[in-house]
């Protein structure tokens, strides 16, 4: 099974970095950015700020879980970079179970959830790519700011841009 846009997502659990299993339904009344995160990816490391400056201003309206899925990448590790960065939940898809539902490709690639559960966007948090080094288009911010105001956000879908997720070792 993968997911569609405007189709809702099905109810999945993980482990945050404490071991504790954690429910994508325990946040269905928020709206929700899943991040498909590496720590090793300067990709990840660029756009974290982004993500973490647009969660911070409707902290209590959107809601970030970040899901390290490289199969390449230890826990001390990722616990390392997490705290660094202040990643406020880290899940861990160690078997990319949930990166396969998603399709997710790169870190990262962002999903964005409505409050009912519904898959609203897919893809890049902004325009930067190989050649295009600084961003001119926020599509995670955009998203984010049309489901707020409950409209569905213009842009759906872009390409995602950053490292590939390490599947197999």
């Amino acid at each position: 099974m993968t997911l569609q846009l405007n189709s809702p997502v099905p109810d999945f659990s993980l482990k945050d970095l404490d071991g504790n299993i954690v429910n994508i339904n325990d946040y269905r009344d928020k709206i929700v950015i899943i991040n498909f995160w590496s720590c090793e990816c300067p990709h990840s490391e660029r756009t974290d700020k982004a993500i973490l400056s647009i969660c911070a201003k409707w902290q209590d309206e959107v809601e970030l879980i970040t899901i390290a899925s490289n199969r390449n990448e230890s826990l001390s590790g990722i616990k390392k970079v997490a705290e660094t960065r202040t990643i406020p939940q880290v899940w861990l898809d160690a078997d990319c179970e949930i990166a396969n539902l998603f399709e997710a490709v790169t870190t990262p690639h962002v999903f964005v959830i409505d409050r009912d559960g519904i898959l609203r966007y897919q893809g890049a948090v902004d325009d930067v790519k190989f050649r295009q080094k600084v961003a001119t288009q926020f599509y995670l911010d955009e998203a984010v700011k049309s489901l707020l105001a409950g409209d569905v956000p213009e842009v759906q879908e872009t390409s995602a841009y950053g490292c590939a997720i390490v599947r197999e070792i």
